[in-house]
C-alpha cells in the first residue's frame, strides 16, 4: 500500500495517515501540539522481538483499502467523547524491522488526564476496528496473521 493521508490544520483530527515508509514520534507531537494543551499525550508501537515466547524473525503489516476511512470513523468517534484540541494517529504497513515504529498516535487536551484517556480509546480503537493485519514470522519457520476477522 501506498501512502495515504488525511491531514489537515486548524481541525481536532490534524494528521491520519496510512503508509510504507518510516514513522516519526516528532511528526505527531508536532501535530498534536496547541498552546491551549495542558497534557499532550503519545503511544508508540514498536515492533517487538518475540511474541508469547517465540522470537519474531520478520513482520510485514497490511491494510485493506478501507483501513483509512476506519481510521477517520475511530478519530471522528473519540474527537466527540473528549475535549480534544488535537488528535493524530499514523500506521505503518508494509515489512518491518525488530525496533522499527509500527504506530504512533497521539491526543492533547487542557488536562493530563482527558489526554491520557483521548490516546488509550484511539490506539484500543484503532487495534479492534481498523483493518491492519500482521503477518509474524518465527524461528524455525512457524507464521501467524494477526487481527484477522
Amino acid at each position: 500500500m501506498t501512502e495515504a493521508r488525511m491531514t489537515g490544520t486548524g481541525g481536532v483530527i490534524r494528521l491520519l495517515e496510512v503508509r510504507d515508509t518510516p514513522l516519526s514520534v516528532d511528526e505527531v507531537f508536532a501535530a498534536v501540539s496547541d498552546p491551549g494543551a495542558g497534557g499532550v499525550a503519545l503511544f508508540v508501537g514498536t515492533v517487538r522481538s518475540e511474541d508469547g515466547g517465540r522470537d519474531v524473525t520478520s513482520l510485514g503489516y497490511s491494510a485493506h483499502p478501507s483501513a483509512l476511512d476506519e481510521l477517520r470513523s475511530v478519530a471522528e468517534e473519540v474527537a466527540a467523547g473528549w475535549p480534544l484540541l488535537a488528535l493524530a494517529a499514523v500506521h505503518r504497513v508494509g515489512d518491518l524491522a525488530v525496533g522499527d515504529l509500527a504506530v504512533v498516535v497521539g491526543a492533547s487536551c487542557p488536562h493530563r488526564g482527558e489526554a491520557f484517556e483521548a490516546c488509550r480509546a484511539l490506539i484500543d480503537e484503532l487495534k479492534a476496528r481498523v483493518p491492519i493485519w500482521k503477518h509474524q514470522t518465527f524461528t524455525g519457520g512457524e507464521q501467524e496473521w494477526v487481527g484477522l476477522p
